[in-house]
């Protein structure tokens, strides 16, 4: 019987960027081919803006996938007066209620119209084009893939800040174990930018950005060392702060908050309190947040006196814990963290 190597592409992908990571066993992490590209968002925004800049009208096919920096740029495209038409399964993009899409001025349709515009594929995944361009260097990609991306979950007439929030309670009323966060054939169906990437990526593992960070941060020897007796972790995202009480396997808690509306001050003044237990669920969403939640008999704050720190804006946290680097690469943390918990679901 002959023993297949085991290689594993895992992207993480943000708003700013898609982390790549082509994982083999049998060779050292740190000779891994990876890469940091821009993100399928603002590599959409660019064309859209190109668009705009040539007075095209312009037709969105293809998925849901992450917005941000493309609807900013669809909004500007819609000032200047020029016309955006879009599928539902690509207009859900920029809003879940299909509604509010038109409102905006979007054209929702079944096909491309007749008139001449210029269409867009929307996408958070294009193995196709990482294909092409990792043949030039004589590499193939793995069978096995991986995928990082940040789910607000599909949620019509409510908050997708409170609805996504809502996921992560659910999450810490159950075990609380991190690996619990990978899904295969198992996604919630109201993560739809998820159940997306799989179009593209028939039987890709799928885990949210956050939680592939806070896994590849504790394959630093440094923060794995204060796993067992408590941690703070905290990923600063692009878009996205995610913090979490874990100790053990268990995460016991979880506060969530727009990266854009901190400062290095309000950071640490909300995990100081977070870690005390003085932070409530509607201060943060009253502050144009997600929100907080620590499951009653949580271990106290001497607990978690150890903070960990990762993501592309972690220079907001300089002051307040350890900067996580796995394998010296903070920006591959997510992809290690994908590769991590496959491994460990591929041995279960």
């Amino acid at each position: 019987m002959v023993l297949r190597q085991l290689r594993i592409l895992a992207v993480d992908i943000g708003a700013g960027t898609q982390d790549i990571l082509l994982y083999e066993d049998g060779i050292p992490v740190e000779n891994c081919v990876k890469l940091v590209l821009p993100s399928g968002t603002k590599q959409v925004a660019g064309k859209i803006a190109r668009a705009t800049a040539e007075g095209r009208d312009i037709f969105l096919s293809g998925h849901l996938m992450g917005g941000g920096p493309l609807v900013r740029a669809l909004k500007k495209h819609l000032k200047a007066g020029l016309k955006v038409y879009a599928v539902p399964s690509a207009a859900k993009t920029i809003r879940d209620d299909l509604r509010e899409v038109e409102a905006m001025g979007v054209e929702v349709v079944d096909h491309k119209p007749g008139t001449e515009c210029q269409e867009i594929e929307l996408r958070d995944l294009d193995l196709e084009k990482l294909s092409s361009a990792l043949s030039l260097y004589d590499v193939s990609l793995p069978e096995i893939v991986a995928v990082a991306v940040q789910d607000h979950g599909e949620v019509i007439g409510r908050s997708n800040r409170k609805f996504r929030f809502e996921h992560w309670e659910r999450f810490l009323q159950g075990e609380g174990q991190l690996q619990d966060l990978l899904y295969r054939d198992n996604v919630p169906p109201y993560l739809t930018r998820m159940l997306a990437v799989q179009e593209d990526a028939p039987g890709a593992f799928v885990m949210d950005t956050g939680t592939a960070a806070f896994s590849g941060a504790l394959l630093d020897p440094v923060v794995a060392s204060h796993q067992k007796d408590g941690v703070l972790l905290v990923n600063v995202g692009n878009q996205h702060t995610l913090a979490a009480l874990m100790k053990g396997e268990r995460i016991w808690g979880i506060f969530e908050h727009h990266t854009g509306l901190m400062t290095p001050e309000k950071l640490a003044d909300y995990l100081q309190r977070f870690v005390r237990g003085e932070l409530s669920n509607e201060e943060v969403y009253d502050d144009h947040g997600h929100g907080c939640a620590v499951v009653p008999g949580a271990p106290g704050p001497e607990s978690f006196s150890f903070v960990a720190v990762t993501g592309p804006q972690r220079h907001l946290a300089e002051k307040i814990g350890y900067f996580a680097a796995p394998y010296g690469d903070m920006m591959l943390s997510g992809s290690f963290g994908l590769v991590a918990a496959v491994k460990k679901y591929l041995q279960q």
